[in-house]
């Protein structure tokens, strides 16, 4: 067995590989970026090595580092997690070069899966179905266009080398291709390095399925089942599922067998994903089930697996690097339960999943299921990194009990004052149609609008608030007193534009809710939903359309400027794209109106609440 292990990564997975090692008696060794110099992996590790400054590229994505850093502390193997350098060929073969072991496939297995394009010509020379689309080595954006014409829309553009929901885009009419086109190539080139694509169909009833699969240095293949990752916002998975639903034995075997060909074709090692879209028009049938792309790493998704089977992936993953045989064969492998996995991102569902950035003063995930999480109380969300703040996991005996007890974990979330999408989660599993399994990848840009909680908080919110508010007070005499009239609890708060008084009965309390308080105001967190009213005082009234200044919600750098001063635009017009958190964000016009101020040009880094332009509002 290794006996000493660093791992090139941060946040929720280094922690989980780190436990895992730690309880296998191998010691381990963080790297960290300026950004995360306390972070928890950094305090959970043996040993820690700074690698660089706070962007990924000058810290993370800096291989020569990383490899010096394993040398330095005398480390044996280096692990990649997921994303930065996992998926990098030369890196893995620059480990090896280095004299170390590397937690993961050979890199002769991760080129071959590694562009999208190559890969789907090896799984159709090796038998498996592959989606129809173009993968030819012409660029030219006419030739492009032409392909996607002739495969007819809607079409999806995909980075080659693209993954995490990044460098892809839908595109349902031709004349947005071209738009289309320029920021999904961009988007790749940012975060790849490579701004080749490929054109795929888009599938109408599309369902994501996913089969782990795992080998070893000694010719052995086993996949351990699918997962259902098909509710996605923006291509970037949202909520996981193992089993799928709907899966027959039939289908099971005859894509689970298939995955198993797949990576036998890359004489595949260690933990991998082959991906599979579904038409799932008729439900899950063998013969609408088509290859999209291989994971040559460990996937975020992994605990629904690992929960469904009780294995431990990166158990595994460091046996078989060690030159051990698979821990277990096929036939030892079987499905008990049903588990799932909500993403806990530090994101704003009210302002269109905006990222949120800052210090987690009040940060409380419960007690109940599997947390998988990278920060603590106290710890900042940077704008550096993917908003991934938790991974949320449970198993039931059946669909049916998951769905109710990963509700549950949600409702107990508890973060302040960064803004979640807890609530939004909470309402994904409550759906009626999330209930039945009757879901697809565009399911959740169907229900968006009745996805995305409301801003407002009804009477119980306001009513817990106040029993909050006041519960500090009881040791006060004074409390509630008012001159010649009756002593009874009351308070007064705002929220939003409200304000209200609030009178309480003697003995009125409200249970399923939970919350804090402070010397200027109260949070109550309910179903996911962190409400927050001020004590005593009118709330903050936000603009409201009026304002026509555009104002980077983050740092982050200005990719392209659609306008320039002096045009005329409509409201919902874009006017720039900001990049930030490993993704674009597009700024658009918030009324009809003429632009007065652009002061912002393509490359330029932007700090917070910059006024990257303004719009008038056009005179009636």
């Amino acid at each position: 067995m290794i006996g000493s292990l660093l791992i090139a990564n941060r946040g929720e997975i280094a922690c989980r590989v780190i436990r895992t090692a730690q309880r296998l008696g191998i010691r381990t060794v963080a790297v960290y970026s300026d950004a995360d110099a306390d972070a928890l992996h950094v305090r959970m590790a043996d040993e820690a090595v700074h690698i660089g400054p706070s962007p990924v590229r000058e810290s993370y994505l800096v291989g020569e580092a990383i490899i010096a850093a394993a040398k330095d502390a005398g480390a044996e193997a280096i692990h990649p997690g997921y994303g930065f350098l996992s998926e990098n060929a030369d890196f893995a073969q620059a480990v090896l070069d280095a004299g170390l072991v590397w937690v993961g496939p050979k890199p002769a297995s991760i080129r071959a899966m590694g562009l999208k394009d190559a890969a789907k010509k090896l799984m159709a020379d090796a038998g498996v179905p592959v989606t129809p689309g173009y993968l030819g080595d012409d660029q030219r954006p006419e030739r492009l266009k032409a392909e996607a014409d002739a495969i007819g829309y809607p079409v999806l553009i995909k980075a080659v080398a693209g993954g995490g929901g990044k460098g892809m885009r839908k595109v349902d009419r031709a004349d947005d291709f071209a738009d289309a086109l320029a920021s999904c190539q961009r988007e790749a080139a940012s975060s790849f390095g490579n701004d080749v694509v490929l054109i795929e169909k888009y599938i109408l009833s599309p369902r994501h399925i996913e089969v782990q699969v795992f080998g070893d240095g000694q010719g052995n293949v086993v996949h351990l089942f699918e997962r259902d990752c098909s509710l996605q916002r923006r291509h970037q998975k949202v909520i996981e599922e193992a089993p799928a639903p709907g899966m027959d034995e039939a289908t099971r075997a005859a894509v689970c067998g298939a995955a198993v060909r797949a990576a036998q074709a890359v004489d595949y090692e260690g933990a991998g994903t082959i991906e599979f879209i579904a038409d799932a028009s008729e439900g899950l049938r063998a013969d609408r089930v088509w290859f999209m792309e291989m994971n040559t790493r460990l996937q975020v998704e992994h605990p629904v697996t690992e929960e469904i089977t009780g294995q431990d992936l990166v158990e595994w993953q460091l046996r078989v690097a060690s030159g051990e045989p698979l821990p277990r064969r096929q036939e030892e492998l079987s499905i008990h339960g049903h588990a799932i996995e909500a993403r806990l991102y530090a994101e704003d569902p009210a302002t269109g999943f905006l990222p949120s950035t800052g210090v987690l003063e009040h940060f409380d995930l419960g007690e109940e299921g599997r947390i998988e999480t990278g920060v603590e109380e106290g710890d900042e969300i940077s704008p550096f990194y993917d908003p991934m703040i938790a991974k949320l996991v449970v198993l039931g005996d059946d669909r049916e009990e998951a769905i109710g007890a990963l509700a549950g974990v949600i409702d107990e979330v508890e973060v302040w004052p960064v803004r979640t999408n807890a609530g939004f989660l909470f309402n994904c599993l409550l759906d009626d149609d999330f209930g039945t399994g009757e879901i697809d990848t565009g399911f959740i840009a169907r229900k968006l609008d009745e996805l995305v909680p409301a801003p407002v908080a009804d009477e119980g919110v306001w009513r817990a608030a106040a029993v909050i508010a006041l519960a500090r007070d009881e040791e006060d005499p004074l409390a509630g007193f008012r001159l010649n009239a009756p002593s009874q609890p009351a308070v007064t708060l705002s929220h939003g534009s409200e304000r209200r008084r609030i009178i309480l009965a003697d003995d009125e309390d409200f249970a399923p809710a939970s919350g804090f308080r402070d010397e200027e105001r109260v949070v109550v967190f309910y179903e996911g939903q962190a409400h927050e009213f001020s004590l005593g005082v009118r709330g903050k009234v936000g603009a409201a359309g009026g304002d026509g200044s555009i104002i980077a919600p983050m740092p982050g750098k200005v990719t392209s400027v659609d306008v320039t001063a002096g045009a005329s635009v409509t409201k919902g017009q874009r006017l720039l794209t900001l990049e930030a958190m490993k993704m674009e964000h597009a700024m658009f016009a918030p009324f009809d109106g003429t632009v007065t101020e652009i002061n912002v040009e393509a490359g330029q880094q932007v700090a917070v609440e910059a006024v990257l332009a303004t719009v008038e509002l056009v005179a009636v």
